[in-house]
């Protein structure tokens, strides 16, 4: 995959799947440690020890359409290829976390992409789950809580397209802050 951003989306589609209910994309961009992370951690149906110690080859997945499952695969692949570590935190009943560190500057680190566009997409494909997005860039954060936007909002759904409006061009304007901070 070509952006960060695609892997996440990729990931955030098993959490769904696996039916959770409030989904956690945490950023973190250190340039002085030339390190960035990305965890997502899910409250889904979780893996058994047994699915965890296979998930990462490309030739296990739990899909009944296809027999192969690259997504988790191709993330770790990705970190590892940029001198970061990747593993998988999940129980029965307890939900995932997917952690992936990469070595910041390294030549062969996609970029992270298009997040607005991510968290866009995964509002749309089902504004029922909740949807924590933390992102660091040095010592500034910006952070959007859609469980935050609903209270707001009241019985104006989610996916109401001038809140996905709305809540599209907040975090365009958040990042671009973001980056504008550490200038």
């Amino acid at each position: 995959m070509k952006e960060l951003s695609l892997h996440i989306l990729d990931i955030v589609q098993n959490s769904i799947t696996a039916k959770a209910t409030l989904i956690k994309i945490m950023i973190d961009e250190n340039e002085k440690k030339n390190a960035m992370t990305i965890e997502i951690i899910d409250n889904g149906i979780g893996m058994s020890k047994e699915l965890v110690q296979k998930v990462t080859n490309p030739f296990v997945t739990t899909r009944t359409t296809r027999k192969v499952g690259l997504g988790i695969s191709l993330f770790k692949a990705a970190a590892e290829r940029c001198n970061g570590k990747f593993y998988i935190d999940s129980a029965l009943g307890k939900g995932t976390k997917i952690y992936a560190s990469f070595e910041k500057n390294h030549i062969d680190r996609a970029p992270i992409g298009n997040m607005a566009e991510t968290i866009i997409s995964m509002i749309i494909s089902n504004e029922k789950i909740d949807y924590l997005y933390v992102h660091w860039l040095n010592d500034h954060k910006f952070v959007v809580d859609t469980r935050e936007v609903k209270k707001i909002l009241g019985d104006v759904p989610l996916n109401n397209t001038e809140v996905i409006d709305w809540i599209k061009h907040y975090l365009i304007e958040g990042l671009m802050h973001l980056k504008k901070e550490n200038k």
